[in-house]
């Protein structure tokens, strides 16, 4: 079955005409056209009857076509309707997926096996909804992806295209730094989003009596995909060394004000000697996650926070907590192939 791409934007394309936002105004106009697809020349994939030798099903999952030759085509765009998918229908050959809206939506296809490493996944409905063509092509890389040029053809028999795939980038350990309300945990869950298994950590209170941390707790979970399984624990130590896997920590700012809790290792008048025991068990552990960082089979992605930049802490808790975190962050930020910085929400990498 030949696929044509005729237009790969958004309803009204990309840039969408008289939009004032930044992401319309870096391109020129007509970049890509309204998303138009055209199977063997010949048939729309919006038309509401294909032709005898088609069949089409519209699931939660998208509408599911399959050819006269039985190439199988999955196109996702819109709100999630129909019936749901049958997974022992087997794995397509080619996505046209609307990843800006829900990319989780592919992690889950990939869990199922409808989507497997030979099928061919294309970004459709692009718009202003990224910023711009660059930080697609990077959100794509993580996702196992590709964007296409209006008048693209893949055929499934091939699912070969004149643009290649972006292979998905998987560096072992990912360090993401950034201030509060960085956006640091958003960049997390947005390069983990197209996984087909992840393990959620979570290291802060649940919230107790704060409702303002209660909120926050709960729009962390309301984010999360729902088929991400999530611990809640500060034992990383355990879970760094459950052998592999996908993980996503967060964070470790609130890891190691556990452990000083743990340790009693915050100033409260103890005798020096005491209190020089508290920060010596808060080092061991320190040093106990990085060994397990540097030791781990996981595929894990780590948000911390980056205390460094701010005013001297006014108490002599703020400042040991900035101390042993900034240490932390460097020991872990030299065993990961990948560092980053978040700051109001873009994101600057740290090469060594």
């Amino acid at each position: 079955m030949e696929i044509r791409l005729e237009g790969t934007g958004g309803p009204e394309g990309w840039p969408v005409p008289g939009c004032p936002c930044a992401s319309c105004g870096r391109l020129a106009p007509g970049h890509r056209r309204p998303s138009s697809i055209v199977l063997d020349g010949r048939v729309r994939m919006t038309d509401a009857r294909l032709p005898a030798g088609y069949t089409v099903r519209d699931t939660a999952d998208g509408r599911e076509v399959t050819g006269p030759g039985g190439g199988r085509l999955l196109y996702a765009a819109g709100p999630a309707t129909g019936s749901p998918g049958r997974d022992a229908d087997g794995p397509f050959d080619a996505v046209l997926m609307d990843l800006p809206d829900r990319p989780e939506r592919l992690g889950d296809l990939r869990r199922r096996g409808r989507v497997t490493p030979a099928t061919r996944i294309i970004a459709v409905h692009l718009d202003h909804r990224v910023p711009a063509e660059s930080e697609l092509d990077r959100r794509l890389g993580f996702w196992g992806a590709a964007a296409v040029p209006d008048g693209t053809v893949v055929d499934t028999a091939t699912t070969e295209a004149t643009t290649e795939a972006t292979p998905p980038v998987r560096p072992r350990r990912t360090l993401l730094l950034g201030g509060s309300r960085s956006g640091k945990s958003e960049e997390a869950e947005l390069r983990l989003a197209a996984e087909p298994e992840v393990t959620y950590v979570a290291t802060g209170p649940s919230g107790g009596d704060d409702p303002a941390w209660r909120a926050r707790v709960r729009a962390h979970r309301e984010r999360r995909p729902a088929h991400w399984r999530t611990v809640e624990t500060t034992d990383l130590v355990s879970v760094l060394s459950g052998g592999p896997g996908t993980l996503l920590v967060d964070g470790l700012g609130t890891w190691l004000a556990a452990v000083f809790d743990e340790c009693a290792a915050w100033p409260d008048g103890t005798s020096s000697a005491g209190h020089r025991a508290a920060l010596d068990r808060v080092a061991e552990r320190c040093d106990a996650l990085a060994a397990a960082w540097r030791g781990t089979r996981a595929h894990v992605v780590a948000v911390s926070d980056e205390v460094g930049l701010g005013v001297i802490p006014a108490t002599p808790a703020g400042r040991l907590f900035r101390d042993a975190l900034g240490r932390l962050n460097q020991a872990l930020a030299r065993e990961s192939e990948d560092v980053a910085l978040v700051v109001s929400g873009r994101v600057v990498p740290l090469p060594l």
